[in-house]
């Protein structure tokens, strides 16, 4: 599944954010490449234990955590803390696979990466170039979105991320270690519970409000690996 996420971030939070991210030091992103990666991979990044890097993160955390299409489609367990990078004067990234499996910093635990999630944070008219390309089972998909909007697709999809020509492009980035591994089920789960929310909006004491609710609750609990 790939699902548009509008207005993660407000107006406000966007100016706040990429004044932080101009005065930030960026550092080469091959630095947290692997192997294969680092000779595709031209880009900056905020270093992982950077205070801009901790503060920034904390608030994309806090808002798509209250985000509802971001819990419904994601049902998160953990994630790793977001992360940021920046792409100017022909910087790319090209095909690949991100890591099945991340550490989460300053702590013993470990997170699957069952999906992947970009934050933009400029205006898609202020810089050329700059797509993310997603192939899955979908197809290829080009994505570039508004700022303060996100991304979330499935981690193990081949992506890229296109020259920029002109101007510079800002985002934030991570993985998410779903309750439901399986894309499908995951889909399924979503589309149900939109499916219950529409029904409650327009018919609110519908028995099939709570018939449906106990099916998406139901298979949450058979599907769900807690």
């Amino acid at each position: 599944m790939l699902l548009h996420i509008p207005a993660v971030l407000s107006a406000d939070e966007l100016r706040q954010i990429r004044a932080v991210l101009e005065a930030a030091a960026w550092e080469d992103g091959r630095r947290t490449a692997g192997h294969r990666a680092q000779a595709v991979k031209t880009n900056q990044q905020l270093p992982l234990e950077s205070g801009a890097a901790r503060e920034l993160g904390a608030i994309i955390a806090d808002r798509l955590m209250r985000h509802p299409t971001f819990l419904s489609a994601a049902l998160p367990l953990r994630s790793v803390p977001p992360r940021f990078n920046r792409y100017a004067g022909e910087g790319a990234y090209g095909n690949h696979v991100d890591n099945a499996i991340f550490p989460v910093p300053g702590s013993p635990l470990s997170v699957r990466t069952d999906l992947s999630i970009t934050v933009f944070l400029c205006e898609p008219e202020s810089y050329d170039g700059g797509e993310l390309i997603i192939e899955d089972t979908f197809g290829q998909q080009a994505v570039k979105l508004p700022a303060g909007d996100a991304v979330l697709y499935p981690g193990s999809s081949l992506h890229r991320v296109t020259p920029v020509t002109r101007g510079a492009r800002l985002a934030s980035f991570f993985w998410v270690q779903s309750l439901v591994p399986q894309d499908h089920r995951r889909r399924m789960l979503y589309d149900l519970d939109q499916s219950i929310q529409r029904l409650t909006g327009d018919h609110p004491d519908h028995a099939s409000v709570d018939q449906l609710t106990n099916i998406y609750h139901n298979l949450l609990r058979e599907w769900s690996i807690t």
